[in-house]
């Protein structure tokens, strides 16, 4: 089934589709029986099991799956899945070409701070190149909207909150945050030179179902479940704005079919739920429903990150209607019930 915008039909592609935000946004896409193909290149950086049966969520079976081979899900009629590495200018150039998308949610990336701290060529190599790809791909074959993710790290070591979009963005503390921040600027030179409609997002530390399981609520909630200890980064001493996934692929929902109309087609947005939780409050709302107390080693500032997050997202609500909402008991008990099933704890 096609979907229309401003009559004019809707084919999506969705890259980093088995990922943790790339899931969810096929999901609901594929519900709403939007036309879309999902890319991955299911690398390793975390167990690819979860990304598997993420797939297999989406009615994609790891049997059938080979890379640059298109496949048809058996959950959703008008979703296929490729396995492909963005890095691959080619492969990429050839599936633009091929499929003639009108719509781009570029989700793919190497994720991780710290991360970026041990491997840093990983991060040049998937968020700089990968996304000059995108952004290539995007210029010789026209579309209507391109969606990519930033992070709430580009604000890096700004004090002044609630974060907004105006604020200045060049002091990043790790390469991750330099990264997304390098997107933004290549996404804005590319609308600007070519006239590709882009929006960026900046995510505010995404969990829920299916998550990371190198992020802190995975680490946390494992570690508490099996009675091992948890390392406290500064002391406890941080906050974060935690933002449940499905108020996440809400607001991607309503932006996606939305291109900005300035002068220059650009626009970014936060996307968090403005509602900063300190560290130990989050540790005692797992405790509290997982029956079960935290070891708490408590450690140091690590490098790369930051104190505190928290989203100003006025802008979306004036633009879209829409900000995330769901309380963090609410989340993280759906967060609880699905990871006691997943990892059969």
């Amino acid at each position: 089934m096609w979907f229309f915008k401003n009559n004019k039909m809707m084919k999506i592609l969705v890259t980093g589709a088995a990922g943790f935000i790339g899931y969810h946004t096929v999901r609901r896409l594929g519900e709403q029986g939007y036309e879309l193909v999902g890319v991955d290149n299911l690398n390793s950086y975390y167990n690819v099991k979860l990304k598997y049966a993420r797939l297999q969520e989406a009615g994609i079976g790891m049997e059938e799956i080979k890379p640059n081979h298109c496949i048809q899900s058996k959950r959703y009629p008008s979703y296929r899945f490729m396995q492909l590495d963005v890095t691959n200018k080619d492969n990429l150039h050839a599936l633009f070409e091929r499929e003639k998308f009108t719509h781009i949610v570029h989700l793919a990336a190497q994720a991780g701070v710290r991360y970026s701290l041990e491997n840093p060529y990983a991060y040049i190599d998937s968020n700089i190149v990968g996304f000059l790809n995108v952004l290539e791909a995007c210029r010789h074959n026209k579309v209507d909207h391109l969606v990519f993710a930033s992070s709430s790290s580009v604000y890096g070591a700004n004090t002044k909150t609630p974060y907004k979009e105006s604020d200045r963005t060049d002091s990043p503390v790790s390469l991750y945050a330099a990264t997304k921040k390098a997107n933004e600027l290549m996404a804005f030179t590319y609308s600007k030179l070519y006239g590709i409609p882009s929006t960026g997002i900046r995510f505010f530390t995404v969990y829920g179902p299916w998550g990371r399981p190198d992020m802190a609520p995975s680490l946390f909630m494992s570690a508490i479940l099996e009675g091992k200890p948890i390392q406290v980064f500064n002391h406890g001493n941080m906050e974060r704005d935690f933002t449940y996934i499905d108020d996440i692929v809400e607001g991607l929902l309503k932006i996606i079919p939305s291109p900005p109309k300035n002068e220059i087609p650009y626009a970014i947005y936060n996307m968090g739920c403005s509602s900063p939780v300190k560290l130990m409050d989050f540790i005692t709302t797992i405790e509290n429903i997982t029956g079960k107390k935290a070891i708490k080693e408590l450690t140091d500032m690590q490098p790369g990150d930051v104190i505190g997050t928290y989203a100003d997202t006025s802008l979306l609500e004036k633009n879209f209607g829409y900000k995330p909402s769901t309380p963090l008991e609410i989340g993280i008990r759906k967060f609880y019930e699905w990871f006691v099933r997943f990892y059969r704890l």
